[in-house]
């Protein structure tokens, strides 16, 4: 199949189109490109003329006033605030006070229990001692004659001296008790006796 021909005037027509519509893009481009330049000038005439206002500072708030109604609630809530600081600040000093307290009785105590192990040590170098004495004491009255430990004997209270024969050997005791009277002998042979029968017998 052939295809139809286009004649010459119909060929000449397309390409003065062409052409026409080549110009009419190339003036809107440049009409473009002057209006951006002409807008871009206009915009930096008006910000050079227009005036910076500096802007005014916040009005401050106005405080809050309380009503009528809530001024003696709020009244009591600052009295008893004000009564529940002072309530703390007596504790704190209370309690200040009880640990300056406590560690006063510390030490005391401390130095109580130093003092008592003190005097313990000396009751028993004490008692060591006097018991020692005792024991050097009966020893002499055991080694002197019986006559003259009886004088002795005879001048002792009865349970000073039937001390010292409970401590003596029975023939050194037997020989001082025939030589005092019979009134002391019985005397402190009461006493020994009692003395005996006070201890346990379990």
């Amino acid at each position: 199949m052939k295809k139809p021909k286009t004649s010459p005037r119909r060929k000449r027509r397309f390409s003065n189109r062409g052409g026409l519509v080549m110009i009419a893009t190339l003036l809107l481009g440049s009409a473009v490109l002057r209006m951006g330049d002409n807008a871009g000038q206009a915009f930096a005439l008006a910000n050079d003329e227009m005036e910076i206002t500096p802007l005014e500072p916040a009005p401050m708030l106005a405080q809050c006033e309380t009503s009528e109604d809530l001024k003696p609630i709020l009244a009591a809530f600052q009295s008893r605030e004000a009564h529940l600081s002072e309530q703390e600040d007596a504790l704190r000093d209370r309690m200040h006070a009880l640990k300056i307290v406590d560690e006063q009785v510390t030490r005391k105590l401390a130095a109580l229990t130093a003092a008592e192990t003190a005097l313990r040590d000396t009751i028993a170098l004490a008692e060591t001692a006097a018991e020692g004495d005792l024991a050097r004491l009966t020893k002499v009255y055991e080694t002197m004659k019986p006559k003259q430990a009886a004088a002795l004997f005879e001048e002792m209270t009865p349970e000073f001296a039937a001390g010292f024969l409970g401590r003596m050997r029975p023939d050194a005791a037997a020989a001082i008790l025939a030589g005092i009277s019979p009134e002391a002998a019985h005397t402190f042979s009461v006493v020994l006796a009692g003395r005996n029968a006070e201890v346990p017998k379990e």
